[in-house]
């Protein structure tokens, strides 16, 4: 049971979505973890990175080469992952009353005024192929691509809908630039577990009672990685006795892609929903029961690198809902570029207001 308030849940999940996602900022899409942990000092991440810091200023992205992926963006700033939450936020404070159902109408002039001016992170392909459809005039019902990338960006809905069908239908309507089920049934999972995290269920009951109710792919993939953390947690096990375990565990949980430029991606730890949930899910419940468990697993999760700004919005909104705001640490909070503007717009949100 979790004895947190709802206000210090709501919170919690969205700080811990955008403070996991800036400590990736320095990290992203490296997918060598050896490579990170040297740059890092042979420890843990303790502090926010700019793009491509202490790795010689860019990160390997196998397929996509090696660069800077983040080049409007410093110490303390998110990537494209944690601004589209932003985004939403901004969107729903500006429409908080009367509360209203959401409608992918009414945040695509603000998207595309974003995008065309202040962006500065990675520019996702279906970010891309989105935007010219809607030049092209295209219909909101026929916009996105077919990516199976995973892109959780409801976080702040959680401070303005109060149901999980609410939340569900909200978490597939802001990934309007995905048409493809796998990605926007990982959302709606990882949306519905939240919810019942806030609510007062632990990250395991949450996991497994909304993982029944969804499609076989789902079930199959929380499965495995409920089996990778009890591979991982025995001490007879080859996995346990790996100094980079959760690099390992990741990677074996997805195929490798062979995409014809440098080198197979592994998409265990890409961006594919395949690889992603399940990576996300391993993270949750290693981590969860721990005492500074929020802090320890949005850590880890920037040491696996590949896309590990796709699992910090997971892990961060999971574990935030149930360890809640104060758990998170106060020198990371304070760092945060966008922390007190945040604020400010959260305390517009119906479920959040006078806190």
């Amino acid at each position: 049971m979790n004895t947190i308030t709802k206000i210090e849940a709501i919170k919690g999940a969205f700080y811990g979505a955008i403070v996991g996602d800036a400590l990736c900022l320095g990290s992203h899409y490296e997918y060598d973890a050896l490579k990170i942990y040297e740059a890092y000092g042979q420890k843990t991440i303790e502090k926010f990175m700019s793009p491509g810091e202490k790795m010689g200023g860019s990160t390997h992205g196998i397929g996509w080469g090696e660069r800077n992926y983040h080049p409007g963006k410093r110490a303390g700033g998110t990537t494209d992952y944690g601004d589209y939450n932003i985004l939403i936020l901004e969107h729903l404070a500006s429409i908080s009353e009367p509360k209203r159902e959401f409608n992918v109408e009414d945040i695509l002039p603000h998207w595309m005024n974003r995008f065309e001016h202040n962006w500065g992170s990675w520019i996702c392909t279906m970010t891309k192929e989105t935007y010219a459809q809607v030049k092209a005039n295209t219909p909101v019902k026929h916009l996105g691509g077919m990516s199976n990338a995973m892109a959780i960006r409801h976080v702040a809905a959680y401070a303005y809908y109060d149901t999980e069908e609410e939340i569900a239908e909200v978490s597939r309507k802001v990934m309007f630039t995905h048409k493809n089920e796998e990605a926007l049934a990982g959302g709606e999972f990882f949306a519905r577990v939240t919810y019942r995290v806030i609510n007062g269920e632990n990250p395991k009951e949450a996991i497994e009672n909304v993982a029944v109710g969804m499609n076989d792919f789902i079930q199959a993939k929380v499965s495995q990685a409920i089996a990778k953390v009890k591979e991982e947690a025995d001490e007879n096990s080859a996995l346990f006795k790996e100094k980079f375990a959760d690099d390992l565990a990741i990677t074996s949980m997805a195929r490798l892609w062979d995409i014809g430029r440098s080198e197979p991606i592994r998409v265990g730890k890409a961006s594919p929903t395949e690889g992603t949930l399940p990576g996300s899910v391993y993270f949750i419940l290693k981590y969860f029961d721990k005492e500074d468990g929020l802090n320890s697993a949005i850590a880890a999760n920037v040491m696996v690198g590949g896309d590990n700004a796709s699992r910090a919005i997971a892990i961060g909104m999971v574990l935030g809902a149930y360890k809640g705001l104060s758990a998170i640490k106060k020198e990371w909070l304070d760092s945060l570029e966008q922390y007190e503007y945040c604020e400010n717009l959260l305390k517009k949100l119906p479920l959040l207001k006078n806190t």
